[in-house]
């Protein structure tokens, strides 16, 4: 994924404060960039290959600009939403597909909507969806939910929620914007089709961690597990985002933890720089007193 992540296949962002009217999600990109070269960022637009967080300073080498060494890493690579792969799911993504009911929600107000996944987060995106959508179907490859009970029950006990079972999409239907599904039930083969005005994509998420996978703990699913807010397992390193934030995966969110990595990373190497300074202070011995009396010449 280029810098900027999620944002860039993004149409319109509602909820990033002070943008009133909503902005498109590379606008909001771009100006972030403008606002940070305006401080004096330089950027570096290379891909990752390997790093060394065995001392310091790190080592970050990239494809074809060579090697960078630095103090303290800040960490902000993202994680990239799991999609069905599938020509006409491609073509239609920001019209009508989308992989944030969070973010997109608000535009499907009176629409029937389908959420693909069985999962919690397939749930959470279903309930927040019934906010503006009139019903939501759910479709799920296996023959039951792998979603926590609590959550499972919210979703059956919700009365614009069906389920479809034992299926998949086989195909996204519409030309300028979803206009359907066609659905493929797994057992028998048989397709069949479904109105709706949108497609939410909630199979989970697969963060960008695989160039720190043993330079960093992560924990079972990939992610950069964090202590202290944004401290990495390797003094010096920090982590900002959707990178170890499986959770609230919003740009508002990412921000602000951006925010509190950059003043963590500020406040250690100060901290490290105080260390050293004072270790390498000379000690200075006063000199001793003496009762001698002068020698009368």
């Amino acid at each position: 994924m280029p810098a900027g992540g999620q944002l860039l296949i993004t149409t319109d962002v509602e909820n990033y404060p002070g943008f009133p009217e909503g902005i498109q999600g590379p606008e909001l990109v771009d100006r972030m960039r403008r606002q940070a070269a305006r401080f004096g960022a330089e950027f570096v637009d290379d891909n990752v290959t390997q790093v060394d967080f065995s001392h310091r300073p790190f080592l970050v080498t990239t494809g074809s600009r060579g090697a960078f060494r630095a103090e303290a890493v800040i960490i902000a690579t993202g994680a990239n939403a799991r999609w069905l792969d599938l020509p006409s799911e491609t073509a239609l993504k920001g019209k009508g597909v989308s992989a944030c009911a969070t973010c997109d929600g608000f535009f499907f107000k009176g629409k029937e909507l389908a959420v693909v996944g069985g999962g919690d987060t397939a749930m959470e995106e279903a309930l927040f969806l019934t906010t503006f959508a009139p019903h939501v179907t759910i479709i799920h490859r296996r023959g039951g939910l792998r979603a926590s009970v609590i959550m499972q029950q919210r979703a059956r006990a919700n009365p614009k929620i069906s389920f479809l079972f034992d299926s998949e999409i086989a195909e996204v239907l519409g030309a300028g914007s979803v206009e359907g599904v066609q659905v493929r039930h797994l057992p028998t083969g048989k397709l069949s089709h479904l109105k709706v005005q949108g497609l939410f994509v909630a199979i989970g998420h697969v963060p960008a961690t695989e160039v720190f996978r043993g330079h960093l703990e992560l924990d079972a699913k990939g992610y950069v597990r964090v202590h202290e807010l944004t401290q990495t397992s390797v003094e010096g390193v920090f982590a900002a985002g959707d990178v170890h934030d499986h959770r609230y995966r919003q740009a508002v969110t990412a921000a602000g933890d951006g925010c509190r990595a950059a003043i963590d990373a500020e406040r250690w190497l100060a901290e490290q720089s105080h260390a050293r300074s004072t270790h390498a202070a000379p000690s200075v011995t006063p000199p001793r007193a003496t009762s001698r009396a002068p020698t009368a010449r």
